[in-house]
C-alpha cells in the first residue's frame, strides 16, 4: 500500500543527496516503525549519500540505537506532547542531535544546526523550531536530565529485556548489559587450507597492523586496529581469512570432522561455518549448506567462490525434508538455529528494538521442530551440533531438555572447554568486552538402533 509517509520519503530521495543526520533519521524510522533491521534500511539510502557521509550515517544509527533507552529519558520529557509515528523521523533527529552533544562531543551549535538544517532536507520545516527548542534546553540540562536516569535506562536495554537478563543471568547480568553495549572487535579466521596463524600474524605485522591470536578458537585472529576495510587487508581476494567472530569459528572443533563424513550445515547463511568446514576437513565425502533466504545464500556461494571452496547450497526450508533432502544420511549435522540474537546486539543494537518478549517462545517452538526434522537425517552413531547466537535459557537449554525427552536415542555429550559457561545441556558463552560474542551450543548423540 502507498502511504503518505512512502510518498514523502520518495520525494525527500529523489534529491540528488542526503545529510548524514537525515539519512539517518530515515533509517531510524524505518527501524522503529516499519521493523526494518539496519541491514536492511542502510543499503536502501546509501545511494544517495556522499561516501564521507555513509560513514556518519553509520556511527549515528549505532550509537543512538545502542544508547536509545537514555538519550529518550531525558529527549521525551522536553517535549509538549508525544510524537506521532509519521513523525519518528523528528524524533530520530533530536536522539542524534543529544547524542552528537553527549557522546560524541559535536560542538552544541554544530549538532543543533545540522539537526534544524536536516529538518528541512526531510521537507517538515515546521519542526525547525522544535528541533532547535529542545535541543537547546537538552543543552543546558543534560547534566541534571542524565543523572535522574532509572538502572533500567542507563542499562541502554529496553524494560523487558533488561528484566529477563537479570532475571536469567543475575551473576552474570551487569557485564552482559555493558557488553552489549560496546563496540566489537573485528575477528578473522585464517583458512587453514592456505595460510597457519602464525603466518597470517607476521604478515599482519609487516602491513603495520596491529593484531593478536585468539583464545578459544586456533583459526580466530583479532585486529587491535582502528576499524579498516576488510577487502584492503592482505590476502583477503586470495581467500586467506573471512570475519567471522571467535564464538562461532568454535563450532568445527566440537563436530569432530573427519573425512568420507558427510555433512548438512542447516541455517547456513551467510556462510562463514559452511566456510570453515570445508577449510578444515578437505577429504569430505559431501557438504551441504542450506537456509531459507535465497538472497542470503547467494552471500554463502560468494564466499566459497572467493575461498575456492565448494559446497552445494540448496534453498529451503530446512525443517520440511521432502523439499530438499535425498534420503541419504548425514555423518554431521551442525543446526546454527534462528533465534532472537540476543549474544550479538553489541553488532546488532536494533535487535532491542525488533525483538519483542513473546518472541523467544515463539523461536523455541521453531527450534524444537528444526531438531526433530533434522533429526531424521543423521545417521545412527552421528553427532548433531545445535548453536544459537542467543543468551536465553528458553532457546537454549530448555530446547535441549524438550528434544532429548521426545527422542530416547538422543544422548546430549558433555564436552570440555575454556570458553563459556557449562549449563545443564550444554555450554553458554556470553559476548566479552574485546573478545567473543554471545553464543551457545549442546552436542547430541544418535544412539545406533539394536
Amino acid at each position: 500500500m502507498v502511504t503518505r509517509a512512502s510518498l514523502l520519503q520518495a520525494a525527500i530521495l529523489a534529491k540528488p543527496a542526503l545529510s548524514a543526520r537525515a539519512a539517518a533519521a530515515l533509517i531510524l524510522r524505518q527501524v522503529w516503525v516499519e521493523n526494518q533491521s539496519l541491514s536492511q534500511a542502510t543499503p536502501n539510502l546509501s545511494k544517495h549519500l556522499p561516501p564521507e557521509e555513509l560513514s556518519l550515517t553509520k556511527a549515528l544509527c549505532f550509537g543512538v540505537l545502542r544508547q536509545q533507552e537514555s538519550l529518550q529519558a531525558v529527549i521525551l520529557p522536553l517535549l509538549s506532547r508525544p510524537v506521532r509515528p509519521k513523525d519518528k523521523d523528528i524524533l530520530a533527529l533530536l536522539l542524534i542531535g543529544a547524542y552528537q552533544i553527549h557522546a560524541m562531543r559535536t560542538p552544541d551549535y554544530a549538532a543543533i544546526d545540522s539537526c534544524v538544517n536536516a529538518c528541512r532536507e526531510l521537507k517538515k520545516t515546521w519542526a525547525c523550531g522544535l528541533v532547535n527548542a529542545v535541543l537547546r534546553t537538552f543543552q543546558q540540562q543534560a547534566t541534571t536530565l542524565f543523572s535522574q536516569l532509572t538502572p533500567q535506562q542507563q542499562s541502554q536495554h529496553p524494560d523487558w529485556l533488561y528484566n529477563k537478563i537479570l532475571f536469567r543471568w543475575p551473576e552474570q547480568a551487569e557485564a552482559i548489559l555493558a557488553a552489549n553495549n560496546q563496540e566489537p572487535p573485528l575477528c578473522l579466521r585464517i583458512n587453514q587450507r592456505q595460510t597457519s596463524r602464525e603466518s597470517y600474524l607476521k604478515k599482519l605485522e609487516h602491513a603495520g597492523i596491529c593484531a593478536h591470536a585468539g583464545r578459544f578458537s586456533a583459526t580466530a585472529i583479532y585486529l587491535d586496529d582502528k576499524p579498516r576495510d576488510i577487502t584492503q587487508l592482505p590476502g583477503f581476494a586470495e581467500g586467506e581469512i573471512s570475519v567471522q567472530d571467535e564464538a562461532p569459528q568454535c563450532s568445527v572443533p566440537l563436530l569432530e570432522l573427519a573425512p568420507g563424513q558427510r555433512v548438512l550445515d542447516a541455517c547456513a547463511a551467510p556462510g562463514g561455518k559452511t566456510c570453515h568446514i570445508a577449510e578444515s576437513e578437505p577429504a569430505l565425502a559431501g557438504l551441504i549448506a542450506i537456509d531459507i533466504d535465497k538472497n542470503r545464500l547467494q552471500r554463502v556461494e560468494e564466499n566459497l567462490q572467493r575461498l575456492r571452496l565448494s559446497a552445494h547450497c540448496i534453498a529451503a526450508d530446512v525443517s520440511k525434508l521432502d523439499s530438499w533432502w535425498d534420503g541419504q544420511a548425514f555423518d554431521r549435522i551442525l543446526c546454527d538455529a534462528p533465534c532472537s540474537a540476543t549474544g550479538v546486539i553489541r553488532r546488532h543494537p536494533d535487535i532491542k528494538y525488533l525483538r519483542r518478549e513473546a518472541d523467544i517462545n515463539q523461536l523455541a517452538k521453531l527450534q524444537l521442530q528444526i531438531l526433530q526434522s533434522l533429526w531424521q537425517c543423521l545417521k545412527p552413531g552421528g553427532i548433531l551440533l545445535y548453536a544459537t547466537c542467543s543468551i536465553m535459557p528458553e532457546e537454549n537449554d530448555w530446547v535441549i531438555r524438550a528434544f532429548s525427552a521426545l527422542e530416547s536415542g538422543c544422548e546430549v555429550l558433555e564436552f570440555a572447554a575454556d570458553f563459556g559457561i557449562a549449563t545443564r545441556f550444554g555450554r553458554q558463552l556470553f559476548p566479552q568486552p574485546q573478545g567473543h560474542d554471545g553464543f551457545y551450543y549442546a552436542k547430541l548423540y544418535k544412539q545406533p538402533t539394536l
